[in-house]
């Protein structure tokens, strides 16, 4: 998985696990929260990713309580989950660092030329 990139559902929940913990509706407030209220997943996405992240050893159930009579199993960030959580951060900066350089290499001069 480290030669390819993360979709940005699959990013926005490992970010939301990153620094804590959290259960299945935690985790949808938080991806909301962190895409700024572009992203809002869907219950039935949103299980299948985990089941998905799970199986690629990205995730852990960090524990099972019983709430209001229903199985709430919290998820966290294995290790690996973290490493490639970290190597994806990295990519996306250099992307942005070498977008931004084109851009001011490429500015437009008061005169109508580029830089």
């Amino acid at each position: 998985m480290a030669d390819r990139h993360l979709q940005e559902p699959t990013r926005l929940v490992l970010t939301a696990l990153a620094d804590a913990p959290r259960h299945g509706y935690a985790i949808l407030q938080e991806v909301q929260a962190i895409s700024g209220g572009r992203t809002k997943l869907l219950t039935g996405t949103l299980y299948t990713a985990l089941d998905r992240l799970l199986q690629q050893g990205l995730i852990r159930v960090d524990h099972e309580e019983i709430v209001a009579g229903k199985l709430r199993r919290s998820f966290a960030l294995t290790d690996h989950g973290r490493d490639v959580l970290t190597a994806e951060t990295q990519r996306l900066r250099t992307g942005l660092a070498e977008a931004e350089r084109r851009l001011k290499l490429g500015r437009p001069q008061p005169n109508g030329g580029t830089a």
